[in-house]
């Protein structure tokens, strides 16, 4: 079968011919239709990432079909033949507040979903929502997941209740939205462009701002009618200080990400005299990831899908996801 792999950090994604996977007792084959980027992808080849072993097949989103079960595969595992996605998160643990020690995402060390074909234990494979596409399922696994626990498991968004959501365009961060908005939220979003601004009110957000606009705090916390009882983030750095402005008292600021680097010199007396509730997460449960699949269910969501790449130029993919300029996901079409 083909797979894209990574030999060394900073060094192209290759496509070549690895030997096809067998399923082990207790694990589903799936032949892979679609396989979504995740910023960790481009992470790991840049050498910004916990605990890389090289070389691997990256890739920790997948969408297909099950091609063969292993012996002893649960009486209720999906049938051969049966349209499925993947869970990225494996061996998360019995406790539902964190992952254990062992948790890890699919796509390094283990091999990934850039490939053909994929085994997993049948427990992370979902028949996937019959509405949607293989590339927008792909689109779904791993930033639904991220973005469903740190809006309900974590920050325990509310119907009517203000909800911001800061850089729109990222997977996680328009799940978020989109999951918000389903709910019943207000959502409000920034970015540095208006025309992600403009596109994320499609899909639901009330309004928004640049963040690179002088004074975007008040002038946003004046359009929405005041500030933020939720605010869904994933930089860090030296803005996060501006979110501390923008929340409500009582209210809670729930990051999974920090993409602007390390947060200096947070002023406590902000916190404690507004209640604030800071809170990180990270990934999900698998019961986190059950509750996101029915909530897209109920509600027809549909993962926003930015560009779609054939396998064979799986590195330029990658560079796509760089550059930041998306909307949505960067997904692989595999076969």
């Amino acid at each position: 079968m083909q797979a894209l792999q990574l030999d060394a950090i900073h060094q192209p994604a290759v496509v070549r011919d690895v030997p096809a996977p067998t399923p082990a007792d207790g694990e589903i084959l799936v032949k892979l239709h679609a396989a979504a980027l995740n910023h960790r992808d481009v992470f790991i080849q840049q050498g910004k990432y916990a605990g890389i072993k090289l070389p691997c097949t990256l890739g920790a989103d997948g969408a297909g079909e099950v091609a063969a079960h292993g012996e002893n595969v649960p009486t209720d595992a999906p049938a051969v033949g049966t349209q499925v996605l993947i869970n990225p998160g494996l061996r998360w643990g019995d406790n539902p507040r964190a992952q254990a020690k062992d948790f890890i995402i699919l796509g390094m060390p283990d091999p990934g979903t850039f490939a053909e074909y994929i085994t997993l234990p049948a427990r992370y494979i979902r028949p996937m929502p019959a509405y949607l596409t293989f590339e927008q399922a792909a689109a779904l696994p791993l930033a639904g997941l991220t973005a469903y626990r740190a809006a309900f498991t974590r920050a325990q968004v509310q119907a009517g209740e203000r909800v911001l959501v800061t850089g729109i365009g990222g997977g996680v961060a328009l799940l978020a939205a989109q999951f918000c908005a389903a709910r019943g939220a207000e959502v409000w979003v920034t970015s540095s462009s208006e025309e992600k601004l403009t596109r994320a009110q499609t899909l639901g957000a009330k309004g928004g701002i640049s963040y690179n606009a002088e004074n975007w705090v008040k002038t946003l916390v004046q359009q929405a009618g005041g500030p933020f009882d939720v605010i869904i983030d994933s930089a860090g750095g030296d803005a996060f200080n501006s979110l501390l402005d923008a929340a409500a008292p009582g209210g809670r600021i729930v990051f999974f990400g920090g993409t602007l680097g390390n947060i200096p010199q947070l002023p406590p007396a902000k916190v404690f005299w507004k209640q604030l509730s800071l809170l990180g997460s990270t990934m999900g449960s698998e019961q986190d990831f059950d509750d996101m699949l029915q909530l897209v269910t109920e509600k027809s969501i549909v993962p926003v899908v930015d560009e779609v790449f054939p396998l064979a130029e799986g590195e330029a993919a990658l560079r796509r996801l760089d550059a930041g300029a998306q909307f949505g996901k960067v997904v692989l079409k595999i076969v």
